[in-house]
């Protein structure tokens, strides 16, 4: 898949507590960071969550380094959907989402993420080897998958641990 089609990745996990306990693990913004490979963390910058609120968040990859993006809140549902944008919310680099659906006994945690159509850290990498952009793409959407994963079994141990046994 080339960049410019908006390469997307998804994860989901059932959990066994309620939707309010998952949507509150959710929002936390620096959360993640406690599973992520990559994600370090992250804070506000305005008072959020909330939509079109910003946060900052951290990263490190072995073959970048650290950077640090702002991300703007593109969609809150509170207790349904909350997504942003990286860098900027009309042409992100990245865009990234949490939906949250009721099912009998819990909660479908799923985790979204799309690279582009906005210019990321893939841009250089694309643009010195062309002819490999469909496997750094591959890569790339392989190392969100595997940390996304890591997130939501995360999620779920979290909010698991913390509803009382009925």
């Amino acid at each position: 898949m080339k960049y410019a089609e908006g390469p997307s990745t998804t994860v989901e996990v059932v959990i066994a507590a309620p939707v309010e306990r998952v949507w509150d693990l959710v929002i936390d913004i620096d959360l993640p960071a406690r599973f992520s490979e990559e994600f370090q963390g992250g804070r506000w910058i305005d008072d959020g969550p909330a939509l079109n609120a910003r946060f900052a968040g951290r990263n490190h990859h072995p073959a970048r380094g650290e950077w640090e993006t702002t991300s703007y809140v593109t969609r809150f549902e509170p207790n349904r959907c909350f997504a942003w944008a990286v860098t900027d919310p009309e042409r992100p680099s990245a865009s990234w989402r949490f939906d949250l659906t009721e099912e009998p006994g819990g909660v479908l945690l799923r985790q979204w993420a799309q690279l582009g159509p906005g210019p990321s850290g893939l841009t250089p990498a694309i643009e010195a080897m062309p002819d490999k952009e469909e496997r750094i793409v591959a890569r790339r959407l392989e190392e969100h998958r595997r940390n996304m994963q890591a997130t939501v079994e995360g999620i779920k141990e979290l909010a698991e641990s913390a509803t009382p046994a009925s």
